[in-house]
């Protein structure tokens, strides 16, 4: 019997600031620390995954551009995260920001990371995209590319709103592009336990998406903000901090749903609708 294939999860939300790309680096490393081998791709022009597990600026390296133009593989592309066994990145370049202008008359340009990431699907448990704060061309080859969304979502203010507008996003990407992209869960990031606001947030968002809320939430942590700038995974940075259990916590509670059969496609309903209506 062969080795199942990796669940591809884009780790998405059309606002930035979220902590969307510190899930992405945090929640892989996590997994490839249990020994679960875990590739990240950054589809973000900004590279901030990239330069957040140490890698600097290199105009000679493959990135995910060539991946995309079809001028590399994705095994090409890909480096292994020395500090981290078990974890891999595809690397992000300001060149992105042109691949849409570039492969505007390509054929079948959405599915250009689908189909390079086929083949990678046995070597890997899990491969995470790192999306861009848009809902541009490159978010849309992740969300055709991906079995599943991970939705990190700020505790403020109108977060049910944004969640309300990513879920009817997923819901037309499964409509027209990909009918098997499911939502994995919704991460409530930056909570901060000494406002009411952030207390007021969390429940309105569970009370409304129930079990599709993570029960791990990451709070506003220091430690957490400074890693990326020392090119490191919390847990390199400082094991001890908050974020670091925190982000542990949401390994474990992410593997538990694979144990128990609630990762992928386990949450393909019509939650788009609900959160309209809460909205």
């Amino acid at each position: 019997m062969g080795k199942a294939q990796a669940r591809v999860i884009a780790v998405v939300n059309q606002k930035g600031g979220v902590g969307k790309t510190t899930t992405a680096v945090n929640l892989s490393a996590a997994l490839a620390i249990a020994e679960r081998p875990t590739l990240l791709i950054d589809t973000d022009p900004q590279a901030n995954s990239t330069r957040a597990l140490g890698f600097a600026d290199d105009p000679e390296r493959l990135t995910l551009y060539d991946v995309l133009s079809g001028e590399a593989t994705l095994d090409e592309a890909q480096l292994p995260v020395e500090a981290i066994p078990h974890l891999s990145l595809v690397p992000s370049t300001q060149d992105l920001i042109g691949a849409e202008v570039e492969l505007v008359s390509a054929a079948e340009r959405e599915f250009r990371l689908r189909e390079a990431l086929e083949p990678a699907r046995s070597r890997f448990d899990f491969v995470f995209v790192d999306c861009p704060p848009s809902l541009g061309f490159l978010t849309v080859n992740a969300l055709s590319a991906a079995d599943e969304v991970l939705i990190p979502v700020q505790c403020e203010y109108l977060a049910l709103e944004g969640i309300s507008q990513l879920t009817e996003t997923v819901q037309r990407v499964r409509q027209a592009l990909n009918p098997r992209l499911a939502i994995a869960g919704i991460l409530m990031t930056m909570y901060d336990d000494r406002t009411n606001l952030a207390k007021q947030v969390v429940e309105e968002v569970r009370s409304v998406f129930g079990e599709q809320v993570y029960k791990t939430v990451i709070p506003r942590n220091v430690r957490l903000g400074e890693a990326p700038s020392h090119g490191k995974a919390i847990f390199l940075y400082d094991i001890r901090s908050k974020g670091a259990e925190a982000y542990f916590g949401l390994a474990k509670e992410f593997l538990d749903h694979e144990a128990q059969g609630l990762g992928q496609g386990a949450s393909q309903s019509d939650s788009g609708g609900t959160a309209s209506e809460a909205c």
